[in-house]
């Protein structure tokens, strides 16, 4: 093949190839008898592999090192070319799952860094559940009033989000822990302190919304597995609670 028959299999420019050429990383094999340059199979190949190693970031004199070695054939080639891809491939799928999330976040409104959605969230970052919960209640009330109260949120509201949380939490594990039942005065009031909780950062959580969140938590295994890495029978107590809450506020 000849040059400009070359540079246009492989996508590159004529003036590529004769710098090539010219530097001794990729010399033609032969040439016709008016000097014109002339490619063979094996120049092809070698082409191949140079392309491969610039697209992956080498400079030119390393390309020419690499392929120059006389202990490395093609197939150690291909080896190191399949490592060096793979390698990249996981940092580019890592950076666009870190897109991915920061766009879920600011979707949602969460307006933080990745280190502070970290700090605050850690692996329980509400953005990864953006999607369902959009199917979910997108079209209500209350999805539109949390967006736009969270909107706003700051690191620091996160965090003291966060932190009456787990201060429920713990609330609710003392009253399982000592005995208490269910439906016990101790128990609902817990169960009031979380409904308020909601209402007051998220949106308004009125008793029969409340009691469907409770028996979310022992519905989806999700929320189930949440309440159980944090003490046993909690996912079953706080659904209890919360759904004997309501009743008595129905009532």
């Amino acid at each position: 093949m000849n040059v400009g028959e070359v540079a246009s299999l492989a996508g590159v420019t004529v003036r590529t190839l004769h710098h090539y050429d010219r530097i001794g990383l990729l010399s033609p094999s032969g040439r016709t008898p008016a000097g014109y340059r002339r490619y063979s199979a094996a120049d092809l190949e070698r082409l191949h592999r140079v392309l491969l190693y610039r697209a992956l970031g080498f400079p030119l004199e390393e390309v020419a090192t690499l392929l120059d070695d006389p202990s490395a054939d093609p197939a150690e080639h291909l080896r190191r070319q399949h490592r060096l891809l793979r390698d990249r491939l996981e940092r580019t799928s890592a950076m666009v799952a870190a897109v991915e999330k920061e766009m879920e976040a600011r979707a949602m409104g969460i307006d933080l860094t990745p280190e502070e959605r970290f700090e605050v969230f850690g692996e329980q970052d509400p953005a990864q559940y953006e999607a369902e919960a959009e199917e979910r209640w997108g079209d209500t009330d209350a999805w539109k009033e949390s967006k736009r109260r969270t909107r706003g949120y700051s690191k620091e509201d996160w965090l003291r989000i966060k932190a009456e949380g787990e201060d429920v939490e713990r609330r609710f594990v003392s009253a399982l822990q000592a005995g208490a039942a269910a439906d016990s005065e101790q128990a609902m009031d817990i169960a009031e302190a979380h409904r308020q909780q909601i209402s007051r950062n998220f949106y308004d959580c009125p008793p029969e919304v409340h009691a469907g969140l409770g028996r979310m938590y022992v519905e989806d295994p999700r929320f189930t597995g949440h309440y159980e890495r944090v003490a046993p029978g909690l996912a079953e107590y706080v659904s209890a609670a919360v759904q004997a809450n309501a009743a008595r506020r129905a009532g």
